[in-house]
């Protein structure tokens, strides 16, 4: 089998891989000009995100790994044909991605931005500092992420908002929502967060009516899609003070333009999509990877961990 990984870490990949399945034939390219004429070759693929134009060439292509929980940037190309199967790395993000939401709270809560402009400045400025004890934190989204964000957030002593579409029992989780009742959810927390995937339901769920709903005191935290989040709402919401600030780290065009207002906001926090690798992101990945290429060969492709519908 020809497997073609595509990826900032395709040399770890390619070396984990070839560990366990000496007998495959591996290409690693970090960048899409170091692909060449494998794709032409290629029966499976492991890459987060592709161009439709290598995909148009990926003539005998059978089988995407994703590196990624989101497969977005893949089943909206044009040029993937149906018959090719998809599967991710869906349930190794929790860490990571919690840290950084908690990262992001602390930060906004206690206006690390401001403490780190006045070092730049030599400036001594002491106050005090606002807790996350005792505050409020809704999360939208409750799968492995979502349940582990809320985990943290109880370790802090907060009250945990959750919403998602499957409603159940969740041990760090008070309260509980589906995802139409955000309106009603934005309105009592001090921490809107937004770790669900992007779908047409929540395509700009995060618009006017709920920024409107939320406290002045509050803050909003995006780890899931940009897409979730109307821009021009949040950015007058922002301008407007209706909100007290925002801590981004995904957004509807990335890189994010260098002339966008979000890098000249005071109260945002821009991240430039680093909630989801880590330091040991290939031996996280590697769990779900190997477990699948090893399937495959075997012909058990319906059995795919994380296989999707799409």
């Amino acid at each position: 089998m020809n497997v073609l990984v595509l990826d900032k870490l395709a040399k770890g990949y390619k070396q984990a891989i070839s560990e366990k399945f000496p007998d495959l034939v591996i290409h690693a390219a970090t960048n899409e000009e170091e692909v060449g004429e494998f794709i032409e070759q290629a029966d499976a693929l492991l890459c987060a995100r592709i161009s439709d134009g290598l995909m148009q060439k990926a003539s005998k292509l059978k089988w995407i790994q994703a590196v990624t929980t989101g497969t977005d940037y893949i089943t909206r190309l044009p040029s993937l044909k149906k018959d090719v199967i998809i599967s991710t790395t869906r349930g190794i993000h929790a860490p990571q991605v919690s840290e950084m939401v908690m990262l992001l709270m602390l930060a906004l809560n206690r206006d690390l931005s401001e403490v780190v402009r006045n070092q730049d400045k030599a400036l001594w400025v002491n106050r005090p500092s606002k807790l996350l004890w005792r505050k409020k934190a809704g999360i939208l989204g409750i799968g492995v992420i979502g349940e582990e964000v809320a985990r943290k957030c109880k370790v802090f002593g907060m009250e945990v908002f959750g919403m998602d579409i499957a409603k159940r029992n969740v041990e760090w989780i008070d309260h509980f929502y589906g995802p139409q009742d955000i309106v009603k959810v934005a309105g009592q927390v001090d921490f809107l967060i937004l770790v669900a995937p992007h779908t047409p339901e929540t395509n700009n769920i995060v618009g006017p009516k709920v920024l409107a709903a939320m406290k002045p005191t509050a803050f909003l935290i995006n780890l899931s899609r940009g897409e979730l989040i109307d821009d021009e709402a949040l950015i007058s919401a922002l301008n407007a003070g209706k909100i007290a600030g925002a801590g981004l780290d995904v957004y509807r065009q990335e890189p994010l333009p260098s002339d966008h207002p979000f890098w000249g906001m005071k109260n945002v926090m821009v991240i430039p999509h680093m909630g989801g690798p880590s330091d040991v992101y290939v031996e996280q990945a590697m769990a779900v990877i190997g477990e699948n290429i090893q399937r495959y060969l075997n012909g058990e492709r319906k059995t795919l961990k994380n296989l999707i519908e799409w």
